[in-house]
């Protein structure tokens, strides 16, 4: 790889290593939901420690709960020992950490109460910086932001890439260079971000299959109905996409008609029908595909899963758990439904990006990236 990582960081002991954490987990009446990412962090949390290091973490948090990470800290401290600071930069803040004894953890207050933090402030990272000894970026999942924190402090300390990191730009970029027959599995409703990844990949798999959402701007464009269903503004030329021979689409969908949801084909959609999830037929076709194919990559959920409607993706992590292939999985919706199922373990990899891994996956690399490159 041609970034450093936290392996080539040298005589930890006593020093102090800033580490930026993507802690922006769910958060439900003060309650953490699901802490997957908090989880991959530990590994580096808990090499830097045993290192010696005086450990500083700082995360950004959007919730519209709160704006505080405190009750990040409370379901933290349950998983490792560490103190919290209701300040991220400052006089006060340097003295808790000049205090803290070599191995100690202290998780600082959300970067983003300090609009530095996303306007990539140069004062901000400056104060930042000035907090740490070496930097290490263990948010991937943070990456593809050029914020202070992922960026700015990079150019200000000597900076490494996390245990976690490593692993995600290592695993994510055997996609690139698979085992065949490749079957990328894309789904979710933002065709704004996911188009590139279908141009990218229709030349590097072997099958995409299209899901979700985005299946209603190729039915649009090949004249199929889609009721009123959601549909993205644009002309994306997505018929001569699917006239590469690549591009799988649903055979049947289930759609809401009326009070009713019905499992019909494409082509017997009626006028206010809206399709809210793949249908038993698709299912059993992407069955057929993922038992023939080698390395399966798979983001986005097949339904709107925020309205409940569940089962087209939950079916899909059900095969794809039991499917004995390589099979890295992300995204928000996914990581629900593989919690959802307790199928954490049963996965080759299973990323803590969802807008990362789909930058790093179209463009090859993510600013956090190319901030650690060696020069």
């Amino acid at each position: 790889m041609d970034f450093k990582t936290l392996f080539e960081a040298q005589d930890l002991r006593g020093r102090r290593a800033l580490v930026r954490v993507d802690w922006n987990v769910p958060l439900q009446q003060g309650e953490v939901r699901e802490d997957y990412r908090i989880r991959q962090s530990l590994q580096t949390i808990e090499h830097l420690s045993k290192a010696g290091a005086k450990v500083v973490l700082i995360s950004h948090l959007e919730s519209k709960e709160t704006d505080s990470l405190e009750a990040v800290y409370e379901h933290a401290s349950t998983l490792l020992d560490l103190s919290f600071s209701k300040e991220t930069v400052g006089d006060e803040v340097k003295k808790k950490i000049d205090s803290m004894k070599e191995g100690e953890v202290i998780l600082l207050e959300n970067l983003r109460k300090h609009a530095g933090e996303k306007d990539n402030d140069r004062n901000f990272a400056v104060a930042l910086s000035e907090l740490g000894d070496i930097y290490i970026n263990e948010a991937f999942s943070a990456s593809h932001r050029e914020h202070a924190s992922i960026i700015g402090i990079p150019k200000l300390l000597p900076g490494f890439a996390g245990l976690h990191f490593t692993e995600e730009v290592k695993r994510l970029s055997k996609a690139f260079y698979p085992k065949r027959p490749f079957l990328f599995i894309l789904g979710g409703a933002k065709f704004d971000t996911k188009i590139p990844l279908i141009e990218k990949f229709i030349t590097v798999a072997d099958s995409i299959f299209v899901g979700g959402a985005l299946t209603h701007n190729f039915f649009v464009e090949l004249g199929q109905p889609i009721g009123d269903s959601l549909v993205s503004e644009g002309h994306f030329a997505l018929k001569e996409k699917f006239a590469s021979g690549k591009v799988v689409l649903p055979e049947d969908v289930l759609v809401k008609r009326g009070e009713e949801s019905l499992g019909i084909l494409p082509a017997d959609m009626e006028k206010h029908d809206v399709i809210m999830d793949a249908g038993p037929k698709t299912l059993e076709a992407l069955r057929t595909k993922i038992h023939d194919s080698q390395f399966i990559l798979w983001n986005g959920p097949l339904g709107n899963y925020e309205k409940g409607y569940k089962e087209g993706t939950l079916a899909l992590a059900r095969m794809l758990a039991q499917s004995e292939r390589e099979v890295i999985v992300g995204g928000a919706d996914t990581l629900a439904a593989i919690k959802e199922l307790g199928l954490f373990g049963k996965f080759s990899f299973i990323s803590t990006g969802g807008g990362a891994m789909l930058d790093f996956l179209s463009k090859g690399s993510l600013p956090g990236i190319d901030a650690l490159k060696k020069l």
